[in-house]
């Protein structure tokens, strides 16, 4: 649309692209960023999310937004979900402030509540729950949650997962996460001298973890099918991405295949979402789907 720039984004369990549109009037540009990160709204402001699906697309106006959002996700029934990266805690009472906002179909919010601080990387599964990544910011914050590197959310800002000592390492970096059918992966590094990256598999309806260490360190996107997997690593504010695939054998993912991957346009931070076995990359104002 003129005059709008489209700034946060996501994937449901559908295929549907959600995009959140702000008009230029709202928004600020951060002089030495490059990309859409560049741009950042004064609060409160309007927005208008669009989703596509196939032909479809649906639009739907969201007034009155007072934060400044990190990330957007779909939740079922039309409901989406806009959580900022940080949050603080007062110094009055201690408490942490609300960072994620629940909307209703049609715009409304529902709830807000806190899903911890400094989120990297975040996605819905299926059934709606909210599954977060932390960054070191958050995991040695005094944040409860955000302390264990990784977690697990329902839509009114309850726990419902958390790692409790299952993972081979501490986290200290979220880097990227997807959905594979029933199951949620997160991907995260450690900062020990024996860790590097990993990728978690969460099945949230047994709570079941399964980690396995990455092919590649620090991807920026991640999408499974079954034992095949595709991995890219960005130049960041480029035009190009390294793409990798792996396949599973055992317990290890070997790199099947390596390659250098030009695309339409830069590609920045919050750039990659898995959904089951397509790996959706964001570059400029387009959005490349590559399967796993």
């Amino acid at each position: 649309m003129r005059g709008h720039r489209a700034l946060w984004w996501s994937v449901g369990p559908a295929g549907e692209l959600a995009v959140l549109l702000v008009h230029r009037r709202y928004l600020h540009h951060a002089r030495y960023v490059k990309g859409w990160i560049r741009w950042w709204p004064e609060v409160p402001f309007t927005g208008e999310l669009v989703t596509v699906t196939g032909q479809e697309e649906r639009r739907i106006p969201v007034k009155d937004i007072r934060m400044r959002p990190s990330h957007l996700a779909l939740l079922p029934n039309s409901r989406f979900l806009l959580v900022s990266g940080r949050t603080s805690r007062t110094e009055t009472e201690g408490l942490w402030a609300s960072n994620a906002v629940v909307f209703s179909s049609s715009g409304t919010p529902e709830a807000e509540f806190c899903v911890g601080d400094d989120i990297p990387a975040l996605v819905t599964d299926v059934h709606g729950g909210i599954w977060t990544a932390y960054g070191d910011e958050g995991i040695y914050g005094g944040h409860p949650e955000s302390g264990a590197g990784l977690a697990g959310w329902d839509t009114r800002g309850r726990i419902s997962w958390a790692p409790g000592g299952r993972l081979p390492d501490h986290p200290l970096e979220g880097c990227t996460a997807a959905t594979e059918n029933e199951h949620v992966w997160l991907v995260w590094y450690s900062g020990s001298s024996r860790g590097g990256t990993f990728l978690t598999r969460i099945t949230p309806s047994t709570g079941d973890v399964v980690s396995y260490p990455s092919p590649v360190p620090d991807p920026d996107g991640f999408a499974v099918c079954d034992n095949r997997a595709v991995l890219t690593r960005r130049d960041h504010n480029k035009r190009s991405v390294e793409l990798v695939r792996a396949e599973l054998n055992g317990s290890t993912w070997a790199v099947t295949g390596r390659r250098r991957l030009r695309v339409p346009g830069r590609v920045v931070m919050h750039c990659g979402q898995g959904r089951d076995g397509s790996l959706w990359l964001r570059a400029g104002n387009t959005w490349l789907r590559i399967e796993a």
